[in-house]
């Protein structure tokens, strides 16, 4: 990249619509190197996080990345933040690549692209203040907002739920929630254009996620900002991406994928969710759901498997699945947008199997001996 690169212009000359591509990402790859030896340390291979994802987020759209741990999900978020430097891949802002611009290039719209991190303790400083807090990216950024960085700070204290008059506490006097909660309006504090949100509920107690999710629904809607959302909660959630050994494996809206997953993977996520018969009487018989529990554990992302990657733990798994990577397209059946990379899909229901499937010889053989 030159330095002589033109970047989007600064939010007061943009004019994007809703639905206009705000962040494309394609064919984005970070490798972690793997130092060994004695005594010259040297590179012995390659922790492949991410490797090779696309996704488009348009403006104003709530888009989530889904996965177990260890899929590459937050590696992702770090990438399009700008806060790790690609291996490889294009990473797009408002159709101008930023992939590897360098800090004086990604001025103008740095403060556009903000990030709500997973640990609302270890995120914010414990020697500032809030006010201090919140107003740190308003005096990098050299922003004098009308009457003043105080003003502005309790106007998003009071936008985020707390008190205004908490300006002058610090972070050990909040609770987890309301850390998070400043930690939402430290991203706010540059009126944003996309918000990368790391498991932002993810820590916190389950009696207070449901607020904070419904405080992030809340300033999507009012404000129109883009959210990334890197959750399990998909309450907000709109379009989203399933990760698995830091391939996309499935994408769609939150419909098609809820009522018809065709990736078997999405169909072991899914069924790991739990579900609550709400008015269902005590001697009323309710149907259960099918479990999938997948054998054995992740392959190591330093040397993850040929072909399809989920193929090792996978119940429909062939020959072809071990020599050929499943292109990520749209199968006959399937919504329009809503892409799957598998070479033998699940059927387009949730309904295709009607007894439980328990893929792990241990768990299958311990149900066995409680039944007895």
């Amino acid at each position: 990249m030159t330095e002589d690169l033109v970047l989007p212009a600064p939010r007061e000359a943009a004019t994007d619509a809703p639905g206009e591509p705000l962040l494309e990402v394609a064919g984005l790859v970070k490798h972690f190197p793997v130092k060994g030896g004695f005594p010259i340390r040297r590179t012995v291979g390659q922790v492949q996080a991410v490797d090779g994802i696309d996704l488009t987020v348009h403006v104003g759209e709530s888009f989530g990345l889904v996965g177990e741990s260890g899929c590459g999900k937050s590696t992702t978020g770090r990438l399009i933040t700008k806060l790790l430097e690609p291996t490889g891949g294009r990473i797009a802002y408002r159709g101008k690549d930023i992939t590897h611009a360098t800090r004086r290039q990604l001025a103008p719209i740095r403060s556009e692209i903000q990030m709500i991190f997973q640990d609302p303790y270890s995120s914010l400083n414990p020697r500032q203040t809030v006010g201090k807090i919140i107003s740190g990216p308003m005096e990098i950024n050299r922003i004098e907002p009308e009457g003043g960085r105080e003003k502005r700070v309790r106007e998003l204290l009071e936008i985020v739920g707390l008190n205004p008059e908490h300006y002058n506490r610090f972070p050990h006097e909040f609770s987890g929630g309301q850390r998070q909660r400043i930690g939402v309006a430290r991203a706010l504090s540059l009126d944003p254009k996309l918000i990368v949100a790391d498991e932002p509920v993810s820590a916190l107690d389950v009696s207070i996620q449901a607020q904070v999710v419904n405080l992030l629904q809340k300033v999507q809607q009012e404000l129109g900002i883009a959210f990334l959302f890197i959750a399990h909660d998909l309450a907000v959630v709109r379009h989203f991406a399933v990760m698995y050994l830091g391939k996309v494996i499935e994408v769609g809206d939150r419909d098609s994928i809820y009522t018809r997953p065709r990736h078997p993977y999405t169909h072991a996520l899914l069924s790991a969710v739990p579900e609550v018969n709400v008015g269902a009487e005590d001697d009323e018989e309710v149907p259960q759901r099918e479990r999938i529990r997948l054998a054995g554990d992740v392959p190591s992302p330093i040397s993850p498997p040929s072909g399809c990657r989920f193929r090792t733990r996978c119940w429909k798994a062939e020959d072809k699945c071990a020599a050929e990577e499943p292109p990520l397209i749209q199968l006959s059946g399937n919504h329009a947008g809503h892409l799957t990379a598998c070479h033998f899909p699940e059927e387009p229901t949730i309904e295709a199997r009607d007894e439980d499937i328990v893929l792990d010889p241990a768990l299958a053989a311990l149900e066995e001996d409680a039944d007895d």
